[in-house]
């Protein structure tokens, strides 16, 4: 009997001992995530600037996403890029990975003026490929619906990315779609 009373207080301290480590993590863990979120959130801004200026560059940018009244649930922002047309951040749905978010910028001619890659977790040497320049570049100018070759559009779809390509293209006509709403 003096056996089991030790077990069961062994047992205790064991359970209260996983206990405080894993409290102590998690506490760890919350003050890390509190000290980095705000560099997290700057590089995230960071990010978004820099992509805007590469799609359509302007001096400055404001957010119109309030005014957008396009049904299109794929659009997250919709920046005003002064004088020159909009800035249209869309979240495909059909990617491969299910995670990707293109920056596209649209002319006041309803031109795409370029696109740029801003979070992905596509297939890395595949859908990943979306970020390079001669994918990109085949956006620029683009008028029209954007469609790859295997549908009859112009767009060469990534080698053994497809899905990814479909993706990417269905974000081009989401935005520019979303730029002709605005007006």
């Amino acid at each position: 009997m003096n056996e089991t009373k030790k077990k069961g207080a062994g047992m205790a301290q064991l359970v209260l001992v996983l206990f405080a480590i894993s409290a102590i993590t998690a506490l760890l863990l919350g003050l890390v995530n509190s000290l980095t979120a705000d560099a997290i959130a700057a590089n995230q801004q960071a990010k978004i600037e820099k992509a805007m200026n590469e799609v359509l560059p302007a001096s400055a940018y404001t957010d119109v996403t309030a005014s957008y009244a396009g049904g299109d649930a794929t659009v997250d922002t919709i920046y005003e890029a002064e004088g020159a047309g909009y800035v249209v951040q869309v979240s495909p749905s059909g990617s491969f990975s299910g995670t990707l978010s293109v920056m596209v910028g649209v002319t006041s001619d309803g031109a795409c003026s370029g696109i740029s890659i801003v979070k992905t977790s596509e297939t890395s040497g595949l859908g990943a490929n979306a970020s390079k320049d001669y994918f990109r570049e085949q956006f620029q100018g683009l008028t029209g619906t954007a469609s790859v070759t295997k549908d009859g559009g112009t767009i060469e779809a990534l080698t053994g990315a497809t899905i990814t390509s479909r993706a990417v293209c269905n974000a081009v006509n989401s935005a520019v779609a979303a730029a002709a709403s605005m007006g």
